[in-house]
């Protein structure tokens, strides 16, 4: 398990942020979810920047799969998941231990030739609890 590490606070402005960059990303509006983040992730300071740019990487990795460049997702995916390494199982409200199996999954699919068109009620959703 990884060691502990303290979960962001966000103020009300980021915090409804965050929230509209998890509902874009969930309906499948991965570059607008990009946007979103970024601005939240542009003002956060310590160990919890990496677990905020690896959800930007996710869903800038996802945009590149929905948009036909299978290459550039697996990169980005690649790279959130070295960004997640070293937080713990469970993290800001996000089961972060089942989202990286997952991740691993869409990984190991786009290298074995993903098809190309994927449903939106099949690509990822996060849950923050």
């Amino acid at each position: 398990m990884a060691e502990a590490r303290p979960e962001p606070i966000l103020g009300e402005e980021e915090t409804r942020a965050f929230l509209e960059g998890v509902a874009q990303f969930n309906a499948g509006f991965f570059f607008e979810c990009h946007d979103t983040l970024e601005d939240v992730w542009m003002g956060v300071r310590g160990p919890s920047r990496d677990f905020f740019q690896g959800l930007i990487q996710v869903a800038v990795a996802f945009h590149h799969l929905t948009s036909g460049n299978p290459a550039g997702a697996e990169s980005l995916l690649g790279r959130a998941l070295k960004r997640f390494h070293g937080y713990p199982d469970r993290y800001f409200g996000l089961d972060l231990a089942a989202h990286r199996r997952e991740l691993e999954g869409w990984l190991a699919a786009i290298r074995s030739g993903a098809p190309a068109a994927t449903p939106l009620e099949a690509l990822p959703k996060w849950r923050f609890e």
